[in-house]
């Protein structure tokens, strides 16, 4: 059996055990969704957003890209963004990063002339260790850096959101989305929550959106 067909395989068998357990299951799901969630994920393949918290199809609107990034030029995650917080009315946007990032690993590192697009990818996180290269360096081993820059990638992350004019208008006209920044652990499987902000939080006056006149 080649590999590809074995996902083939799986996939039918997970459906039949669902309509057995739940005859109106797939019928259900057809109709709508409506997600609390928006989850902005790395797509490393060890991090699959749904089964790291348990979440049924339905659920959490998701997004992932390398190390998990929101980069406000990039029109992909943007319009997941906006989609979700402007259309499904999500009520929480959760990004989570993982422990032994390979992104981040390979942004500590110097850039490789085969890798010309991934490259420009990696500089946004380059840009975050360059704003916290003292604390990062205090640490002695590399494998603790690579997981503080982790940390601040992640924190970076949600304050690039709530610089969004999406964001800020959602917080402005309904009190809602909720930003949540959090890390995975690859060795134990546990989230760790690094930064929260609602819909209260003062964003500086450089990144606020002047009301139209």
């Amino acid at each position: 059996m080649r590999p590809y067909e074995r996902l083939l395989l799986e996939n039918k068998a997970w459906a039949e055990e669902k309509t057995v357990r739940e005859p109106e299951y797939f019928m259900r799901l057809a109709k709508a969704q409506t997600p609390d969630f928006l989850w902005i994920g790395c797509s490393d393949s060890r991090v699959p957003a749904e089964l790291t918290i348990n979440a049924e199809p339905g659920e959490i609107f998701v997004h992932r890209n390398i190390a998990n990034q929101v980069i406000t030029t990039d029109f992909n995650s943007l319009s997941v963004v906006q989609f979700a917080v402007a259309v499904l009315k999500v009520k929480h946007v959760i990004v989570c990063g993982h422990y032994n990032c390979g992104g981040v690993k390979a942004a500590l590192q110097k850039q490789r002339p085969d890798l010309t697009l991934v490259n420009k990818w990696l500089m946004h996180i380059k840009d975050v260790y360059r704003l916290h290269q003292d604390d990062i360096e205090t640490l002695p081993t590399r494998e603790a850096q690579v997981d503080r820059l982790v940390e601040h990638n992640i924190i970076e992350q949600v304050y690039r959101l709530a610089h969004t004019s999406i964001i800020q208008h959602a917080w402005k006209q309904e009190r809602r989305p909720s930003l949540h920044g959090w890390v995975y652990g690859l060795d134990d499987g546990i989230i760790k929550e690094l930064i929260t902000l609602t819909p209260d939080h003062r964003i500086e006056s450089i990144y606020q959106y002047a009301d139209p006149d």
